[in-house]
């Protein structure tokens, strides 16, 4: 049964703002200011489940699964975001991280009536994507009570697949069918129900951290270099060479050369520089060891200790 929208966190008023309509602009800017630095505060109420929730991510990644956000409005749209930015920080395709929003492509623009109450929807764009138990899903909703996001949650239960539920109302409808719940509660929002606010700023900082937390912990990062990046404009080409040269401690001539030789390959570009390996044997290393410049970096040194 759904909880009734005034039993919700982020649906009461918020009393530092009932009269925010009568207030200057400073003022009144300085009120959400306020209610903003919050939200920080409860993620990190939450810490401990976010990090379980990027193991079980990494796990998958093992496993050859994948991480899939499923969300509707606001909140499939933020994980929309979070997903089309992996392949070009991180090098992975666009299978490994998958969003899906109530409405499709459409509802990323703009509301799609009814679609968050479909429950056949969410169970049709699910097996669209060929859901599998390897995968983990990862659903998305501020209130906790979307009917999409409770149906995707209850399909991957029945194949057995990991299924975490992000939601910023506690003991809401999503956090009872999912394995990991986190829940920041960012309290009542300025403008009464506008969850595209706290709400939404919380599950952003959450989403940052599972898709970052999952590639730093399956080697996608060398320190805090991103090692991984697309070099799929000038920008991004300038952002390989300079991650060459602090990796390296090396001029930029010599960043060049080395990602020539390996064509645009920035571990391997790495490691070839900071060991004597050649790029054949830099890139059988990577491949050994899941693709962790530091192990590689390890390996070398114990071999010629």
């Amino acid at each position: 049964m759904k909880m009734n929208l005034y039993e919700l966190t982020t649906e009461n008023r918020n009393q530092a703002s009932e009269n925010i309509d009568m207030l200057s602009t400073i003022d009144m800017l300085k009120i959400i200011n306020n209610e903003d630095k919050k939200v920080a505060l409860a993620v990190e109420a939450v810490l401990p489940a976010i990090a379980q929730a990027v193991d079980c991510i990494v796990e998958a990644f093992q496993q050859g699964g994948r991480l899939i956000y499923c969300g509707a409005g606001t909140s499939g749209r933020l994980g929309i975001l979070d997903a089309s930015e992996c392949p070009p920080t991180y090098g992975t395709s666009h299978e490994q991280v998958i969003a899906l929003i109530a409405g499709g492509h459409a509802a990323i623009f703009q509301a799609v009536e009814n679609a968050e109450d479909n429950q056949e929807l969410a169970e049709e764009d699910v097996k669209k994507i060929h859901f599998n138990a390897k995968d983990v899903l990862v659903g998305i909703a501020a209130s906790g009570r979307t009917t999409y996001v409770i149906a995707a949650l209850g399909y991957a239960k029945k194949l057995h697949a990991k299924t975490i539920a992000l939601t910023c109302n506690a003991g809401s409808e999503v956090t009872q069918v999912a394995d990991i719940a986190i829940v920041p509660i960012v309290g009542a929002e300025v403008v009464t129900g506008s969850s595209r606010m706290k709400a939404g700023t919380a599950q952003k900082l959450v989403l940052n951290m599972l898709s970052t937390g999952a590639m730093i912990r399956t080697g996608k990062v060398y320190g805090n270099l991103m090692v991984n990046v697309e070099t799929k404009n000038l920008k991004l080409v300038q952002r390989q060479i300079d991650i060459v040269m602090q990796a390296c401690s090396c001029n930029q001539d010599r960043a060049i050369e080395a990602l020539q030789e390996c064509n645009g390959d920035c571990k391997i570009a790495i490691v070839i520089i900071l060991t004597a390996l050649s790029v054949d044997e830099a890139r059988v290393a990577l491949q050994q060891n899941n693709g962790f410049i530091r192990r590689v970096l390890s390996q070398q040194e114990i071999n010629h200790g």
